[in-house]
């Protein structure tokens, strides 16, 4: 078998990459970042394929400062017209591959030339269906009076174009898979196959104070991760010392609303690194992750691997990495009564907390790592129909 990975930038995309690398499957992956930033990564130089132009000038536009969307739509849509294009060209004087991985959004071109040559093609989707979380998203901003765009029209014509003809269709989550069932695709054609979970560098250093109740957020402070309800939700809490600390940058969609929500003990850390957010984890009492939607937060199996329990919304994969009631707790999106009962029963119960975080390390053990997801892959791959 032969395997081609088209991929805008890195993603997951070379965790599996390797993972076929190591089963002997892999032909190419073609990637949208420069080889001087995907070295690094672990894929033979020989098997990597690089088309920066346009991707790059996005990159330092972002690394500037300037997170326009009137500069970076149309200039996030083209790098995926000539990415495409560039694919498709250099795999029209190759033997046609036996299948194709494209992450969603890529290949629409390349992949309709190479079906018309047996070959099969495989959507890898990171998060819930493109229109599905553009809908959830554009609510929020409408909820907050955030006049923003979510993306270019044009990128959501072109996934579900790509999501009809592909012959399947991977998510990380099963929140993922209901939403493409949701917009109408068949159950049949989605498959979740749960990202790698790396551990190495998450382990309990040390434990929670006793007499306080620290609550901990890790990731993207903006809409979509749902902040606004955990700061109201947290508000509510009675506890005589409580802390909320938030551990990622401030995302722009947000910055306008702060300012009207609840920030009374609560501490805006700004991006850390993985030692510090391993320290956060083990310290927390709980980490709190009442995101609108995202396909698979690693976030949460980092935090069951320092003893945190975590407490989540529906839309974060968090199904698929715990057991309700036990490691932890999930609740419904913009619930936030729901989410200051489930604090408080964490911050009235000591003991309960405790056996949350007991059972969260043993959780962990059970988490599969990038082979797992690699296993799961090979069995997908296999049952691919052939032309032949």
């Amino acid at each position: 078998m032969r395997v081609v990975q088209t991929v805008f930038g890195v993603f997951h995309h070379f965790e599996l990459a390797r993972e076929l690398d190591r089963r002997g499957v892999l032909d190419t992956v073609y990637s949208s970042y420069p080889w001087r930033r995907l070295r690094r990564e672990g894929v033979p130089r020989e098997k990597v394929r690089t088309f920066p132009w346009l991707h790059t000038p996005e990159i330092a536009l972002l690394k500037l400062g300037l997170n326009l969307p009137a500069l970076r739509d149309p200039l996030g849509h083209a790098n995926a017209l000539a990415f495409d294009r560039w694919t498709s060209r250099q795999l029209r004087s190759q033997p046609a591959p036996d299948v194709l991985i494209a992450l969603s959004g890529s290949s629409l071109r390349t992949g309709r030339e190479l079906q018309a040559r047996g070959t099969r093609m495989v959507c890898d989707r990171g998060s819930s269906h493109h229109r599905y979380q553009e809908q959830l998203v554009s609510e929020e901003y409408r909820r907050w009076g955030v006049s923003r765009s979510i993306g270019d029209p044009r990128d959501i014509a072109r996934e579900e174009e790509i999501y009809q003809f592909a012959d399947a269709i991977t998510v990380p989550s099963h929140f993922a898979a209901r939403s493409f069932v949701e917009m109408g695709l068949p159950a049949e054609k989605i498959h979740v196959i749960p990202y790698g979970v790396r551990l190495e560098n998450f382990r309990r250093t040390t434990e929670p104070a006793d007499g306080r109740f620290e609550v901990l957020f890790a990731g993207a402070v903006g809409l979509r991760k749902g902040v606004p309800y955990l700061l109201e939700a947290f508000s509510k809490l009675r506890h005589p010392a409580k802390r909320l600390r938030f551990a990622g940058t401030i995302h722009p969609d947000i910055k306008s609303v702060l300012g009207r929500l609840p920030r009374e003990n609560v501490e805006f850390l700004g991006s850390v690194t993985q030692l510090r957010l391993a320290e956060l984890m083990s310290s927390s009492h709980l980490m709190v992750l009442p995101s609108i939607e995202e396909g698979l937060a690693l976030v949460q199996g980092q935090a069951l691997a320092c003893g945190c329990p975590v407490l989540c919304s529906t839309n974060t994969g968090g199904e698929d990495l715990f057991t309700d009631g036990v490691e932890g707790c999930i609740v419904p999106i913009r619930d936030v009564p729901a989410l200051t009962e489930k604090m408080q029963q964490v911050a009235d119960d000591p003991a309960l907390q405790r056996r949350m975080s007991q059972a969260a390390l043993d959780r962990v053990h059970t988490l599969g790592g990038w082979s797992s997801y690699g296993d799961q892959w090979e069995l997908l791959l296999k049952s691919l129909p052939s032309d032949s």
